[in-house]
């Protein structure tokens, strides 16, 4: 009895927190950051929506309309879908975050198992812009702020000089990959601004162990780095110590003290 008893107890607390964690999933953060980076000249800068890895999850009226906006930038980074992803959801969702300003999106490693077309169009029918290896103007100015994006690395197909073709000296650049990897194809290039997602954070983690690293925002010496745990899941729709999220950033130009 005694030894049923335990694996009952055992039983319940592994359901409750299978339930915790579940609900977690559904959950997500809104976060909500400010950064100054270093340009030759002081300068407004962009606002900017960022949300990656949604695959199979909804985006919701209640997170549009906590988000605000309008923003300068919506950025999409990667895994907008996966395989089995109905097309009526893929639609509603970036139909939502267009609600917010103009959309911009690059490859995650799962989108093109509902068909490259099928994106291309969803992203197109709603005005929006796909980065990969490609660059476009946010802002102009004292200060002209370009976006820059690559296709991810499971395509093969990442090209950084391609993506940077476009951007003159003077110019603060907010570069997106789906991966973080892709930090580490730039080179010699030091974009102002570096957005990532891909890594959920290592979606569930004990304590400060995890499959990966855990997102986080950083912010030094006019320099920005954001990978983000993302807004969904992949493979079990479970989340611990890696909470669900989207991201509000505010960026503006500060010319450098000599």
């Amino acid at each position: 009895m005694e030894l049923k008893s335990a694996a009952a107890v055992l039983a319940a607390a592994a359901g409750t927190a299978l339930a915790a964690m579940y609900a977690s999933a559904k959950l997500a953060m809104l976060r909500k950051h400010e950064a100054v980076i270093h340009t030759d000249q002081d300068a407004e800068g962009p606002d900017i929506f960022f949300i990656s890895d949604i695959h199979r999850r909804r985006i919701s009226k209640k997170l549009i309309a906590k988000a605000g906006g309008p923003f300068d930038a919506v950025i999409i980074g990667g895994d907008l879908a996966e395989g089995g992803v109905p097309e009526s959801r893929i639609r509603r969702n970036i139909s939502r975050l267009s609600a917010l300003g103009p959309i911009y999106y690059v490859w995650g490693n799962n989108d093109r198992e509902v068909g490259e077309a099928l994106i291309r169009s969803a992203i197109s029918d709603a005005g929006g812009t796909v980065l990969d290896n490609e660059s476009d103007e946010l802002m102009s100015g004292p200060v002209r702020w370009m976006l820059v994006g690559t296709d991810d690395t499971s395509s093969f197909n990442v090209n950084v000089n391609q993506a940077f073709r476009n951007v003159r000296e003077g110019d603060a650049v907010i570069f997106v990959s789906h991966s973080p990897r892709v930090f580490d194809m730039l080179g010699s290039r030091d974009p102002e601004v570096r957005i990532a997602g891909h890594t959920h954070g290592g979606q569930i983690r004990l304590g400060r162990f995890g499959m990966l690293e855990k997102g986080s925002f950083r912010s030094d010496n006019g320099k920005v780095e954001l990978v983000s745990n993302g807004y969904g899941t992949s493979l079990v729709p479970l989340r611990l110590g890696a909470p669900a999220e989207s991201h509000v950033i505010r960026l503006r130009a500060k010319k450098e003290a000599q």
